[in-house]
């Protein structure tokens, strides 16, 4: 080319010098080819390299893990078809969920189970290349990116607890947060989460997963609402009925007419059905407040609910009580019975009121214990149901990989293309997606079309018997019954009403089991169909499209669908192991949470005893304290007593079983969690049969973090617990004080009741007749002179103050010796004190540890405060009633010297007047009686006081 531009003829001006090239100028230069070769052949490499690199590779990569990808674009799809068939609240939460989830999982899920499991040092084999999750998902490797093909069946499940890192429920918190099933956050959630109400344990079996236990343990607060509305019905009539036996006893008597009977009876029966339909109408108002939808409720509203439904029925209790002393005091009014006699009856009346409680107090323990009982029953056989629901499911995930292995097995011998490959998975997984979807649908709307129609004859059931137990207890309690054999008709009447209602629980029982195998054959069904579809779609893949794709012969495509078949039968032999291991974890849990309610009862008992023993000496010592009640009087007083504590304890133990059922509930989700933590442990574990010692470490760590979750999830449990009890301590309190109130008015009027015969017992042993009479005599006899009188009245007043000069004397002397004995005593008391706690410290002191010794110092110095205080109250309380015991002999001593010297004036007052005296007893000396019968009234009321504590504690 440069020979050629200076072979060009010159010209004046180089831009105009015109190029031309020819054919025969191009000459081929030998040396210089095989440089331009080896330049092409490395440039070829190297664009080839680049291009393979960024372009082939990652694009061959998504190719290979397309089979367990694929479904993962039909997330959403599924997801809005399940909604479909959500109720509107629960689809506004769910989609509300959705939105806050969707935000910020879609660029941080992997990252938060990746921080999560390596927080929580949650590792797996290197060669399992999908790791099971807690919810029984699988997520691919955490150092993979991979995805695992999501099925319908999962689209709710893994919306609520789909991963390790959603157990806390903060989708929103950091990568420390959600390592843990503990968290604020999730409990306001939770708390405010809407769940199902259901009426019998039949809905619970179309319910969700996640709301079966809350609905459940609503159940168990319902029955528990229900047994109290019974028995209180029981304990309504059963007092109506000894009222009538009494009433009909007077009637026959001829004390009260046939017309004051009838009326008498049917104002209490109307007065006690305008009490019921005031509380009925309470607790509904109760259950329709704050109700945004009658279908749902939340767990903050159920705890208000059910702390409403305690302050009604308690306050209902008072009225209860109220009523029944009106009624036994009209009834003794209209008696005109003797004071001796009114006392037998009311004390009757008292004793069978306190039997009565008795019976319900144990068929109320024992019935509530029955009721937790089918709870469990009810968790096992929803469990069961739960199982056959997902069994499709695991079927169909099963087949879908299966098939992929065998697709990828062609893949790699080059009879099928990677192409090829993925439209036949596609169109596999959606065909399998909409077979699932399907028997979703169907499960849930032939699963409540058969519920209600089960629903419809239970109900008549139900009614049919219930309308017979009335025409049997309407015959039982129509027939008169006598006083004598009262007891036995109490008994009688007890053991029907109890019998009715164990025939109602075991119609239930068997009914329940039927709607639940009805349900669990409607899924098996199902379930076949759904099965035979999917071997369909199964064999017209191998037998119809890969003979016409891959050129392969129909026998050896039938060769591969047998492999096929075989695979997929390892696979399900696997998901039937861990199904099994999975159930016999499940028993466990169930048999720890039996244990875990026998404790609950065991100390609802304790604490009822320890309330009666202790308010029970609190009224024998009030009994104590008081003055003028006779013996008969103080007993009815303190069996009153303890028919008003029977009452009110019996309803605060059913209030305590429903404060454990909420705590339960409240802490059923993490529960639910940390239980599903231990099934994937076990399972991993069972799985792994050859360990090195790194996954030892690991496993050993897992199971480390499970016992610190464990830890964390008693310690909520108990802090839960321990505010529900405060909480029950509170209503205890206010129940208790409603009892006192109550027996502040029933001894103010045993009070009044004795002064006012003590006031018309003086008024005839002073005989106001006579000296009404003797007065009318002297002013008219004509032998008294005023003078007389005088000197009479002059040597009265004398004798009247050296008799009251003399008591003031004596009761000075008294109270000094008094003192000075007491004083002596107290001075005792302390040294005695004194040397005890002496020899208690140098006991204690060498048993005290350094650590320890201030803390022990400060228990033993506050135990040796309340005790001296409890001591000085009790040694103040000795010397005010050896006081008492004084003044009252002085005062009674006072009473006969004032008495003798006024029938000494009332003497000379009728010789003088010349009116004869009638023979009168003389005033009995009272001094020494008077001590003998507070000792004697004393010791009976302790007598009485332990009979009665040892018949309270045998029952």
């Amino acid at each position: 080319m440069a020979s050629a531009a200076g072979e060009a003829p010159p010209g004046p001006c180089r831009g105009e010098i015109g190029l031309q090239f020819w054919v025969e100028a191009l000459q081929l230069v030998p040396g210089l080819l095989a440089p331009a070769v080896l330049l092409g052949v490395a440039l070829g490499v190297g664009a080839a390299l680049l291009l393979c690199f960024y372009v082939i590779g990652p694009l061959l990569q998504n190719k290979k893990d397309d089979s367990h990808r694929l479904l993962e674009s039909f997330h959403s799809d599924v997801r809005g078809h399940l909604d479909e068939n959500v109720p509107l609240p629960r689809k506004k939460k769910t989609e509300t969920q959705m939105s806050e989830e969707e935000m910020g999982n879609e660029s941080s899920l992997n990252s938060n189970i990746t921080a999560f499991a390596l927080k929580a040092k949650v590792v797996y084999p290197i060669n399992q290349k999908f790791r099971p999750l807690a919810d029984g998902s699988s997520n691919p490797s955490l150092h993979e990116n991979p995805k695992q093909a999501v099925l319908p069946n999962q689209i709710m499940e893994t919306s609520t607890s789909s991963s390790l890192g959603s157990l806390s429920h903060g989708d929103k918190e950091d990568c420390s947060s959600s390592t843990t099933i503990h968290s604020a956050t999730s409990d306001d959630r939770f708390q405010d989460r809407a769940f199902l109400k259901v009426t019998c344990f039949p809905e619970v079996l179309t319910c969700e997963s996640f709301d079966v236990k809350l609905c459940l343990y609503s159940l168990l607060l319902k029955e528990l609402l229900l047994l109290d509305t019974e028995l209180r019905r029981e304990k309504q009539v059963v007092f109506i009925q000894v009222l009538r036996t009494y009433l009909f006893d007077f009637y026959h008597k001829k004390k009260i007419t046939e017309d004051l009977y009838q009326k008498i009876i049917l104002t209490q029966e109307t007065d006690l059905e305008e009490l019921q339909k005031q509380l009925t109408s309470r607790l509904l108002s109760t259950e329709m407040s704050g109700a945004r939808n009658s279908d749902y409720q939340t767990l903050e509203d159920l705890e208000r609910k059910e702390r409403e439904y305690s302050e009604h029925i308690i306050d209902n209790m008072e009225a209860f009580w109220k009523q029944a002393d009106k009624a036994e005091q009209f009834l003794l009014n209209q008696s005109n019975c003797s004071s001796a006699k009114r006392g037998k009856i009311m004390m009757n009346l008292t004793e069978r009121m306190i039997a009565v409680e008795g019976l319900l107090s144990q068929s109320q323990d024992l019935q509530a214990m029955d009721i937790q009982e089918r709870i469990f029953n009810w968790e096992l056989m929803v469990k069961m149901v739960d199982f056959l629901k997902t069994r499709i499911q695991e079927e169909s995930k099963c087949r879908l990989d299966a098939v992929a292995g065998m697709l990828d097995q062609l893949t790699v011998k080059s009879n099928l293309s990677l192409s090829q490959k993925e439209e036949l998975l596609t169109g596999l997984h959606k065909a399998f997606w909409e077979q699932v979807a399907h028997y979703n649908n169907e499960c849930v709307q032939q699963g409540k079309d058969l519920i209600m129609k089960l629903l419809a004859c239970r109900t008549r059931k139900i009614r049919e018997l219930k309308q017979a137990q009335k025409d049997e207890q309407g015959d039982l309690l129509s027939k008169a019954q006598k006083i004598g054999e009262l007891d036995e008709f109490l008994k009688a009447c007890h053991e029907m009403l109890e019998k009715q209602r164990q025939t109602l629980y075991d119609l239930e029982e068997e009914d329940d089991c039927q709607s639940t195998e009805a349900v669990a054959e409607l899924h098996q069904e199902l379930c076949s169909g759904t099965s035979y579809a999917l071997e369909e779609l199964v064999q017209e893949l191998f037998l119809q499209t890969l003979p016409t794709k891959t050129g392969l012969s129909l026998r050896e495509c039938e060769l591969l669908k047998e492999e096929c078949q075989e695979n997929l039968i390892l696979q399900l032999e696997k998901w039937d192991s861990c199904r099994q291991k999975q159930w016999k974890l499940f028993q466990e849990q169930l048999q720890q949470e039996r244990q875990l309610w026998t404790k609950e009862y065991a100390l609802s008992a304790v604490m009822q005893k320890h309330l009666s023993e202790k308010h029970e000496k609190i009224i024998q010592g009030v009994l104590s304290r008081l003055g003028g009640l006779s013996e008969e009087s103080a007993k009815y007083i303190f069996r009153k007593h303890r028919l008003l504590l029977c009452s009110v304890l019996r309803r605060l133990a059913v209030r305590n079983v429903a404060m454990a059922t909420l705590t339960h509930m409240k802490m059923s989700q993490k529960k639910s969690l940390l239980q599903e933590l231990r099934e994937q442990h076990t399972l991993q574990k069972s799985s792994s049969h050859c360990q090195d010692e790194h996954q030892w470490q690991l496993q050993n760590a897992m199971e480390s973090h499970i016992l610190e979750e464990e830890e964390k999830l008693e310690e909520e449990t108990q802090q839960t617990r321990l505010e529900f009890h405060q909480q029950l301590v509170a209503e205890i309190q206010e129940a208790l004080q409603l009892v006192q109130q109550h027996m502040e008015q029933v001894i103010g009027q045993a009070l009044l009741q004795h002064a006012r015969q003590e006031a018309a017992k003086q008024s005839s042993e002073d005989g106001e007749d006579f000296k009404e009479r003797l007065i009318e005599a002297a002013v008219e006899s004509v032998y008294v002179t005023s003078n007389g009188v005088n000197r009479l009245v002059q040597c009265y007043y004398q004798q009247i103050e050296k008799i009251m000069d003399g008591h003031e004397n004596r009761k000075l002397q008294h109270l000094k010796s008094f003192q000075a004995e007491r004083t002596e005593n107290n001075r005792l008391r302390k040294k005695q004190e004194e040397n005890e706690q002496t020899l208690k410290e140098k006991r204690n002191q060498g048993t005290l540890n350094t650590s320890s010794a201030v803390h022990q110092r400060m228990l033993l110095q506050q135990q040796k405060f309340l005790a001296q205080f409890d001591v000085q109250q009790q040694f103040r309380l000795d010397s005010l009633k050896q006081k008492i015991l004084v003044l009252r002999h002085l005062e009674t001593q006072l009473e006969n010297q004032l008495k003798q010297a006024e029938q000494d004036f009332i003497t000379e007052l009728a010789a003088l007047a010349r009116v004869p005296l009638t023979v009168r007893k003389q005033p009995l000396n009272r001094s020494v009686q008077s001590g003998k019968s507070l000792k004697t009234k004393r010791k009976n009321s302790h007598s009485w006081g332990k009979e009665d504590s040892g018949d309270f504690n045998e029952k």
